[in-house]
């Protein structure tokens, strides 16, 4: 059976219309975990004398499972915002002899295969091979290391759970800020404790029933989850909810670009998709934390703030931006056919790019604490993105056909849907145009001198708008037909 339902996966991608681009996208996605699965390795192959050499008065194997409350929280949420849950068409499967039972254990079965769950496997392995090596006991370390993949597993059957419900999510989350907190204000450290429980389970190995059974509990608790909505009616039948209008009279002063904002506003307040890429750039406002808090960057590379910079007012544009005009694409057949100008179209989409910059760039505010300097670098990376890397985004638009649902459960950082590879390219000239045009002035003159040029590109964009605007309708206009036959074909 398990062989069949593989058999009409594979026939289903095979045979689908994006065949071709959704090989290419898989192409990247596994070089992708290539990458990530050899650093993986290495930090476990490495670890234990990393931890030997830093604190020498400590047991490597004490000081992991001491921080290994950590990890798992870091994994629930790498989990929550980027692991893509299995999909499968159910409807046809319900009307033919297959049990129901058959299908769900399969479909808990490709969430064992997610990538994630290789991460903990990919580190943990080395380390415990490591241990091994070190003359530990080999009884101790083998079921530890087994006890830390059954956790590994808890945590992917309890992140599916997460996803489907919310109760279960705001109860993760509320333990995580509680946790968090107490431990930024010194009240309570869980540390300790919880690392007396994963010294327990090396300690006393036959304690690794304990992992064992909650994996199996907390997929026996999926698994009667799932089947409780298995049913065909359930799975047709209309919802009724209660639906609130939001007044945006106020956008009318917007004039004729009203209706255009209107929609966006609309769309991204009902949708799925879009809500969540919208929730995920505000995290974009953190990046310059990683840049800002390290004096390397600001004594001896400070063009790489240029880049921070932009980050830090550019979250919308990069991952909103980047899908324009595959946000309108259910319902662009009917958009095109309308007697308006393309024009507003556009230019709707800039306004709505510019004040997300600028909101992005009034809550960046709490960065003068690293200096007047590196507050005036974050200004001048809203204007550079406000009068240039707005115009490349809706250029690359015009190269942009893959169509996106709004509503689908997928995670905005890791869903492929509306992915397009031209993207990649696109993203370049945003994300190095900023180092470059910093980068001169400053090496030969001063760094004023590079945040005057960086702030003037932005300004010169924008008083060139009308031009820039055009050239890209004009391109837009000539690809409308193939946009509209692109964005027709349902996958």
């Amino acid at each position: 059976m398990i062989k069949h339902f593989l058999s009409l996966e594979w026939k289903q991608f095979k045979r689908a219309s994006y065949f071709q681009k959704g090989l290419a996208i898989k192409i990247l996605l596994f070089l992708a975990v290539l990458y990530f699965g050899g650093i993986a390795i290495f930090m476990g192959g490495v670890m234990f004398f990393a931890l030997e050499k830093t604190f020498p008065d400590i047991d490597p194997i004490v000081m992991v499972n001491n921080f290994l409350i950590y990890w798992i929280l870091f994994e629930l949420m790498i989990r929550y915002f980027m692991q893509q849950l299995p999909v499968m068409n159910i409807k046809p499967l319900m009307i033919i002899p297959i049990t129901r039972n058959s299908v769900i254990h399969y479909l808990l079965g490709k969430t064992i295969l997610s990538f994630f769950n290789f991460i903990s496997l990919l580190i943990f392995l080395p380390f415990s091979i490591v241990l091994l090596f070190q003359g530990y006991p080999v009884v101790n370390v083998v079921l530890w290391f087994f006890a830390i993949m059954c956790i590994n597993m808890s945590i992917n059957f309890l992140n599916f759970l997460i996803n489907k419900s919310n109760t279960v999510f705001y109860g993760i989350a509320s333990l995580v800020i509680i946790i968090v907190v107490l431990r930024y204000f010194n009240i309570f450290d869980i540390t300790e404790p919880v690392g007396v429980l994963f010294n327990g389970l090396y300690n006393q190995p036959y304690l690794a029933i304990i992992p064992f059974l909650i994996m199996i509990g907390l997929y026996k608790v999926n698994f009667d989850f799932i089947r409780k909505g298995f049913y065909l009616d359930g799975a047709i039948s209309k919802k009724t909810k209660e639906v609130h209008a939001t007044d945006l009279s106020w956008m009318n002063r917007f004039g004729n670009l009203a209706p255009f904002l209107k929609n966006d506003i609309k769309m991204i307040t009902r949708n799925a998709r879009p809500k969540q890429v919208v929730m995920m750039s505000f995290f974009f406002l953190f990046y310059g934390l990683f840049f800002f808090t390290q004096s390397v960057y600001i004594e001896k590379m400070p063009y790489i703030l240029a880049f921070a910079a932009m980050f830090i007012t550019g979250g919308f544009l990069l991952s909103f931006g980047q899908l324009v005009p595959s946000w309108d694409s259910e319902y662009y057949k009917m958009l095109m056919s309308q007697n308006i100008p393309y024009r507003q179209y556009l230019e709707s989409k800039w306004y709505l790019m510019v004040v997300a910059v600028a909101v992005s760039f009034i809550l960046s505010t709490p960065y003068i604490y690293f200096g007047w300097d590196i507050y005036l670098m974050i200004a001048a990376g809203a204007l550079f993105n406000i009068g240039l890397n707005t115009f490349i985004t809706l250029f690359g638009g015009a190269l942009n056909r893959v169509p996106i649902e709004l509503n689908t459960k997928a995670k905005a950082f890791s869903n492929t849907n509306g992915f397009n590879p031209t993207q990649l390219l696109i993203a370049l000239p945003k994300m190095l145009l900023p180092i470059l045009i910093f980068f001169i002035p400053y090496h030969f003159i001063s760094f004023n001198a590079g945040l005057i040029a960086l702030a003037l590109t932005g300004a010169l964009g924008i008083v060139f708008k009308n031009f820039f605007l055009n050239k890209i309708e004009n391109i837009y206009q000539k690809g409308k037909y193939k946009t509209v036959a692109a964005f027709s074909e349902k996958k």
